[in-house]
């Protein structure tokens, strides 16, 4: 173990705790690793507005439904602490599940009615997971900003949500996508794909693309725009739609009509690998 990780959460609560007294702010970023650049926009952030930052390297299993594969999800330790160090990270957490989830653990967290639509109604218990260890994080770092990125838009409303319903004082900072030259969004699942289903995956761009000429061309009918999408979708064979939705982006109920404010968000399984975008609509 070098001095920057740590795989002990009582551990990285003492560094924290120490940092604290010396009056500097903590920033978290948490990750299930894989590190790409969406992950470093992200670092880069926290780094830029505090004084001391934590990056999390676990991936999850409690996030995993029983038909997701959590052995195949990708992992590359080594890589990604070396990214963290060249991005100034100043501790590593890299806990194992028995650290997060010791035996005889019961507790979870679960934002209800947020969690239920979008991702949740096809990953059902995903976001009690993402609460629960998102939540642990919180209590082990003391962080005093926490930073997520936008294109897990639902993700970052529910986790706004536990933050402000349980008074937990950790502000939460949503970043921008960040996405590949040729549109599709990064993402560590962007490697299950195999070069046909890579082009393939463009289709979520530019189904969104898509929304936004629309819009721009005066259309605001919520059900014209995601009907718009669909063709766009529909027209690439490897493409299967789980989801078309135009929503408000802090209570992701439906907007049926696109006014000052929206989050259009769609979910795409290219091949057996399934696929996540957005866009927000602010004007």
């Amino acid at each position: 173990m070098t001095p920057d990780t740590a795989t002990d959460a009582e551990q990285t609560s003492r560094i924290a705790a120490a940092w604290k007294k010396q009056g500097l702010s903590i920033a978290l970023v948490p990750t299930m690793g894989y590190l790409h650049e969406g992950h470093i926009s992200l670092i880069r952030r926290a780094r830029r507005e505090n004084d001391r930052l934590i990056a999390s390297i676990f991936v999850n299993p409690r996030q995993f439904s029983p038909s997701e594969d959590l052995a195949a999800y990708p992992r590359n330790l080594e890589r990604d602490l070396e990214i963290c160090r060249n991005e100034g990270v100043d501790l590593v957490f890299t806990p194992g599940p028995e650290q997060m989830y010791p035996q005889g653990f019961q507790t979870n967290v679960s934002v209800e009615n947020l969690s239920g639509g979008l991702c949740g109604a096809s990953r059902p218990g995903h976001f009690t997971g993402v609460c629960t260890v998102v939540c642990k994080l919180f209590n082990i770092t003391g962080a005093d900003r926490a930073y997520f990125g936008q294109k897990d838009a639902q993700q970052l409303a529910v986790i706004k949500r536990m933050v402000r319903d349980l008074n937990m004082g950790v502000e939460i900072i949503g970043c921008p996508i960040v996405r590949e030259a040729d549109g599709l969004a990064k993402s560590s699942r962007n490697s299950y794909l195999n070069t046909q289903e890579r082009e393939a995956a463009l289709c979520l761009s530019r189904a969104l693309a898509k929304a936004g000429d629309e819009i721009a061309a005066g259309v605001t009918e919520a059900a014209a725009v995601s009907a718009a999408m669909r063709a766009v979708l529909d027209a690439q064979i490897l493409a299967r739609t789980d989801y078309i939705v135009v929503v408000d982006p802090d209570s992701l109920e439906p907007v049926p009509v696109i006014g000052a404010k929206a989050l259009i968000a769609l979910a795409v399984f290219i091949g057996s690998t399934r696929l996540i975008d957005n866009m927000l609509i602010e004007r």
